[in-house]
């Protein structure tokens, strides 16, 4: 049976691994009804036209007259903005990928979830800004949600069959990023080029920062605690440098259950894809033997303070998490352009944090003004620092 599939965020590396499982599968496998990236036109028509989409959304208005000359005779409706996105998220397919980087995908994994079908859930940022309007989405529209990040795929895979009541904790591996072993002296003077040279991972530039200062780590402990209902003291987080465990699951009977694999997303993805069977997915297995060790540590608190701010977002609660994640990516973005040093990034996430009036965001709007002052005060932290 067919089933048909949207791609929000295609032209990232989280959607083209997706179109990549897609185009490795059997023929008749998967239909692909929509496709959205932010401003990358001609790859989008590209992709429109490999895969046949239905339909194509551009995020930047601007970029709507490229998109639309390339698609032009095709038959493929093409559409610009933000109305143009919603859309795409509300067509109907089976099975959508919300892989939209940060808080811009917070309005179509809503409105994907409001229509219904499977929602694999690549987009963290989301369930970190507003996990009520989440899960109350996928309750109202009868969705199932699925985790794609590689460790909450594994919880979830770790989790399966097994009664929640008798979980005693779950572990969460980071690889420890590109300064997993440089002094704070050295980590202060790194450049953008640096941070993204991930020792393990192929990601975005945003994500690759992230890890970087493990803010990705902090933001993934937020989502476990939301996809899993489990309380801040029983979510670890270990340092993993070979990246060969995703996650594990601690029971009451003593067992301790992990989920391994190379580092490649196509493995959660396509284990979202198929869910509830699997599919084949052609990439290297993992080599135990060639691997011969396993390194685990607790991350150091001193050099990488994201953790705890993320930890401390989390008990915080009401808008404090979404402070955290917009305060974080005006920060990310300001470092890349050369314009905060690295180790600026946390410090100014921690300033933003203590600025701000956490409260409690009552819908939508609400939180949507508070991710906009917390960008606009993380944008007068880092001036400030830059002119000190």
């Amino acid at each position: 049976m067919t089933r048909s599939v949207s791609i929000l965020g295609s032209t990232g590396s989280v959607g083209r691994s997706t179109l990549a499982l897609i185009e490795a599968a059997p023929p008749g496998s998967f239909r692909v009804e929509a496709l959205v990236a932010g401003r990358d036109a001609a790859a989008l028509a590209d992709q429109a036209r490999r895969f046949g989409a239905r339909f194509a959304a551009v995020a930047d208005p601007a970029c709507y007259p490229a998109l639309r000359q390339a698609l032009t005779g095709t038959g493929i409706a093409c559409g610009a903005g933000p109305d143009a996105v919603l859309e795409a998220a509300s067509r109907p397919a089976a099975w959508t990928m919300a892989a939209i980087v940060g808080a811009a995908g917070l309005r179509p994994t809503l409105a994907a979830l409001d229509r219904g079908g499977t929602l694999a859930l690549a987009n963290k940022e989301s369930l970190v800004c507003a996990a009520d309007l989440v899960l109350a989405a996928a309750h109202r529209g009868g969705a199932t949600l699925l985790p794609v990040d590689s460790e909450h795929n594994a919880v979830f895979q770790c989790l399966a069959g097994c009664d929640p009541a008798q979980v005693e904790k779950i572990v969460l591996t980071a690889s420890g990023g590109p300064f997993r072993d440089w002094p704070a002296e050295r980590m202060a003077k790194a450049t953008p080029e640096q941070a993204l040279r991930h020792p393990v991972w192929s990601m975005g530039a945003k994500i690759s920062i992230d890890s970087a200062t493990m803010m990705n780590k902090g933001l993934e402990v937020i989502e476990a605690a939301r996809l899993f209902s489990l309380p801040p003291d029983r979510i670890e987080v270990l340092v993993h440098p070979q990246s060969a465990v995703h996650g594990m699951v601690q029971y009451a009977d003593g067992s301790l259950l992990a989920q391994l694999g190379t580092p490649d997303m196509r493995t959660p993805i396509a284990h979202a894809l198929a869910w509830p069977q699997r599919m084949r997915a052609e990439m290297p297995r993992l080599d135990l033997a060639a691997l011969a060790r396993l390194d685990f540590d607790a991350p150091d608190p001193v050099r990488f303070p994201a953790l705890r701010l993320a930890r401390e977002a989390l008990l915080a609660g009401g808008g404090a998490p979404t402070i955290l994640n917009a305060a974080n990516e005006t920060a990310v973005a300001l470092f890349l352009a050369r314009r905060l040093g690295f180790l600026d990034i946390a410090t100014v996430v921690e300033e933003a944090l203590a600025r701000l009036p956490a409260g409690q965001p009552d819908g939508l709007e609400a939180i949507l003004a508070l991710d906009a002052a917390a960008r606009a005060e993380a944008a007068r932290i880092a001036a400030a620092r830059a002119a000190a």
